[in-house]
This record gives structure tokens, C-alpha cells and sequence, in this order.
């Protein structure tokens, strides 16, 4: 088991180390993006399956919530969340279209979607990314060494050069959270939260 977890830190470090040489100006026009979306009052969007959709929700809520200082609510929404409409979309119109239903409803131009994907290959989020287009959205992408068709179809894109989806998802959730940190420097402070910090 030891030399299990010190390859997998050590896969991790290497994946890391590549992606901080190669793209860390990329990060930051990512980053940049979303704060300018929100700071604009323009909703992102995440979208993901499988632990793609867990960090979908999870940076969703950083942004709706507060990453690390208190300020005004951000305008996200996980389309992973709501089983009523992921399982009615899925039985009327396919798997293939669950995500795409909803953004066809909710978005509008100005609206940013961040659609997650290890494989590149996800038929629903290739669907969502199509929509997106159709409303006038900014597509924002993460994929892994096998998505690079996938990228060219988003206006940025992180591929995480691995195969392996836990080091992927790993760099994802790094570069999701740097993503928050920007749109929430840029966020207002929430009126009243220093007096109740005080008061505390």
C-alpha cells in the first residue's frame, strides 16, 4: 500500500508540475473569465457526470456561497442537481440531452458554461456545449489527454495531459478553485458581515 500512495503522489506532482509549466497563463484567462461573468451579473453554469458532476456542484457552491471571505452571492448553478429534471429530460429526450434541456431553459447570452470532461467524449456534455452555443454562451472546458477534439470546441480549455481520471480530476479541482478565488476578489463584501464578524 506505501508504494501505492507514493506513486500516486508522485503521479500527481508530475501531472502538476506539467500543467503549471504549460498552462498556468491559461489558468489565469480561465480565472479571469469567470470573474468577468459574474462581475458582469451573468450566471455560470457547470456541468458534469460522475465525480465530474461532484466537482461541478462543488465549485457551484463556492461561488453561490463564499470560498474563503464573506461577500455577496455569486450567480451559479450546478445542471447537475436537480433529479425531477435530469430524469424527465433522460426519459423524453435521452440521456444524451439532460444537460442541453437546461440550458436551453436558463441560459442566456453572457452566460458561461464550464462543462467538465475526462474523456472529451460525453454525448450530454457535448449536447450542453451545442446549446450553449445556440444561446449565445461562452464555453469554458476541462478534458483530459483524450479530449483535445473537445477543446477546440470551447472558447478555453484545460487538458490535463493524463489519462488517468483521479489525476485529472485532481488538476480540475485546482484550477476550479483558482477560478473562484478571481471571481471572488472581485465580489463586493456582503453588506453588514464585518459587524457580525465583530459581534461574533
Amino acid at each position: 500500500m506505501s508504494a501505492r500512495v507514493r506513486l500516486a503522489f508522485a503521479e500527481s506532482a508530475a501531472v502538476l508540475a506539467t500543467v503549471v509549466e504549460r498552462d498556468a497563463a491559461l489558468i489565469e484567462r480561465m480565472a479571469r473569465l469567470v470573474a468577468s461573468t459574474v462581475r458582469r451579473g451573468r450566471t455560470v453554469f457547470f456541468v458534469g457526470n460522475g465525480g465530474s458532476a461532484a466537482e461541478a456542484q462543488h465549485l457551484a457552491a463556492e461561488l453561490v456561497v463564499r470560498f474563503v471571505r464573506d461577500r455577496v452571492p455569486l450567480p451559479a448553478v450546478a445542471l447537475t442537481t436537480d433529479s425531477s429534471v435530469l430524469t424527465a429530460a433522460g426519459n423524453d429526450y435521452g440521456f444524451e440531452q439532460i444537460f442541453a434541456r437546461s440550458v436551453a431553459a436558463l441560459g442566456r447570452r453572457g452566460d458561461l458554461l464550464v462543462a467538465l470532461t475526462t474523456s472529451g467524449r460525453s454525448r450530454n456534455i457535448l449536447a450542453a456545449v451545442a446549446a450553449a452555443r445556440e444561446r449565445g454562451m461562452r464555453v469554458m472546458g476541462m478534458t483530459g489527454a483524450a479530449g483535445r477534439s473537445f477543446a477546440r470546441r470551447c472558447d478555453l480549455c484545460l487538458v490535463v495531459p493524463s489519462r488517468v481520471t483521479a489525476r485529472i480530476q485532481e488538476i480540475h479541482l485546482l484550477a476550479g478553485h483558482l477560478c473562484c478565488e478571481a471571481a471572488e476578489e472581485t465580489a463586493p463584501r456582503r453588506a453588514g458581515a464585518a459587524t457580525r464578524r465583530r459581534r461574533a
